[in-house]
């Protein structure tokens, strides 16, 4: 008898609907599985028949064949032990009742037990557009599969479990949230405030311009000024995420299998913070079978790169397309898969090997030509993707001594939100959520400039020999600073603030 249980697949971060075929005929007993398992799937034959037989059916002694089609789609992980376990039992009338129109998910224990599975968000959310209900998935995944609305999510802690339900012997409760994460979530404070950040009043201030308009940005100075320190305390001035970014970000981290079993929802943003050994494929994704890098974990959020000249140089390339395009394409035999990679990049760098280049009380060691070797490991393309370079000297005494606190960082995150919140209103309708994100056709309609700031302008494309790309990062960044005064159009004060932030190796 052939029997079809509906299941998914996860392809970059959207579900594929994967119809589990399973047909016992004669024969020898034996076990096979088509339709481009990988080494996980395949496996499943023992989890499957310990677990059928531990829920107390019969593992039928015949030739079993499974299908999951489509064929040429290929099949990773263990979710699918679950979807063929309940094609057996149809297929060997142990159970009999119409399941074309619900899924299964589910990685099984040899006694039978449901594992966590990954990946549960981006399947549940095919579920809800291919009209799928209800969806059956392991106990421990049911409150990250609830997230999506329409559906109907059944929680099975076990086979006997959903046996003894689909014989309609027992009942199974519908998975119901107690509180909406999307709406409930509360700001936890995350990173150092800055109020116990001494002196680097320059470098604040141009961390609120970055966190208001999600510009990237690069620190540079001598060792132990502060860097590491003002990038760390970067996530606690930014904004909240809304619901589609949670949710979005949420998927990543299910696809990765890094979605903590108590948080069913991100609702922080991320701060990703790689060491300088870290591959091109750990930063950018891929592998044999692609999974996301750092770059589309840090989506929505901090991609903080320290020491950043000790990067590899092709490890640094890869950024390049990223930051333009804010996704990130992987092309393998098996296909090509494309991740977000919205995210902030923030870099923190010494002048040079010694870290004491212009520093005025330690004398620099560095031979000159060593000095220009090494601020040239981070090349042009990539150094014209970037906003906001600000220079982080050593503090002095007096700022040290000092115990009197400075601004709060709640205090600049107001002022971020009010600015977000300008920006959310002018880009309503579209999928630009920052200034950051604007094309040369948003800047053409939002980025209007006074008199006198068009004349600065002017003066400073001549003089700094400004390329096409900085130019508009320029006006981006003007935006910024006047969204964060509330002004509606770009002033000379708001272009003279945003030319600061050049960088000196290129004036």
């Amino acid at each position: 008898m052939l029997a079809k249980v509906n299941s998914a697949a996860v392809f970059g971060l959207e579900g594929r609907l994967v119809e589990v075929e399973v047909d016992i005929s004669g024969g020898l007993p034996s076990m096979t599985i088509v339709g481009l398992p990988d080494t996980a799937v395949q496996e499943s034959r023992e989890r499957v028949r310990s677990a059928i037989r531990n829920a107390g059916c019969t593992f039928p002694g015949k030739r079993i064949t499974v299908n999951l089609a489509p064929a040429d789609l290929k099949k990773a992980g263990p979710a699918y032990d679950l979807p063929i376990a309940v094609g057996v039992l149809l297929s060997s009338e142990q159970v009999a009742v119409d399941l074309s129109g619900a899924l299964f998910l589910g990685e099984l224990s040899l006694d039978g037990s449901l594992r966590h599975t990954h990946g549960v968000l981006s399947m549940a959310s095919m579920a809800s557009e291919k009209g799928l209900s209800p969806v059956f998935v392991p106990a421990a995944d049911a409150r990250e599969a609830a997230l999506i609305q329409g559906i109907r999510v059944i929680p099975v802690e076990s086979l006997t479990q959903l046996v003894a339900y689909l014989r309609g012997g027992a009942s199974i409760a519908d998975y119901v949230m107690e509180d909406d994460p999307l709406k409930a979530a509360e700001r936890r404070e995350t990173g150092i405030d800055m109020a116990h950040i001494k002196g680097q009043e320059h470098a604040k201030r141009a961390m609120e311009v970055a966190a208001a308009g999600g510009h990237n940005l690069i620190m540079s100075g001598p060792p132990g000024g502060g860097k590491t320190l003002l990038a760390r305390s970067l996530p606690s001035i930014l904004p909240e995420m809304t619901p589609d970014e949670s949710l979005e970000t949420t998927k990543i981290y299910s696809v990765s299998g890094l979605l903590p079993r108590d948080t069913p929802l991100i609702s922080q943003r991320p701060f990703r913070s790689p060491h300088y050994t870290v591959s091109h494929i750990g930063l950018v994704g891929g592998g044999h079978w692609p999974r996301p890098g750092e770059i589309s974990l840090s989506h929505r959020g901090v991609l903080f790169l320290d020491e950043l000249p000790e990067f590899g140089h092709a490890v640094l390339e890869v950024l390049r397309q990223p930051l333009e395009d804010r996704v990130v394409t992987i092309t393998r035999a098996q296909g090509s898969m494309t991740y977000p990679s919205s995210f902030m990049l923030v870099g923190a760098m010494n002048p040079c090997p010694c870290g004491y280049y212009g520093d005025p009380v330690r004398q620099c060691t560095c031979p000159s030509a060593l000095v220009s070797r090494y601020q040239k490991r981070i090349s042009g393309p990539l150094l014209d993707r970037i906003d906001i370079f600000v220079e982080v000297p050593r503090i002095e005494y007096e700022k040290l001594a000092d115990e009197r606190l400075n601004e709060s960082s709640a205090a600049i995150r107001a002022r971020v939100e009010a600015a977000r919140l300008l920006q959310r209103e002018r880009f309503d309708g579209s999928k630009l959520t920052c200034n950051a994100d604007m094309t040369p056709i948003e800047i053409r309609a939002f980025c209007q400039t006074e008199p006198g700031a068009q004349s600065l302008l002017q003066s400073a494309v001549r003089q700094l020999s400004l390329s096409a790309r900085s130019f508009h990062r320029i006006l981006k960044l003007g935006r910024t600073i006047a969204d964060l005064d509330g002004a509606g159009t770009i002033g000379a004060a708001h272009l003279a603030e945003a030319l600061q932030y050049r960088p000196r190796s290129l004036v």
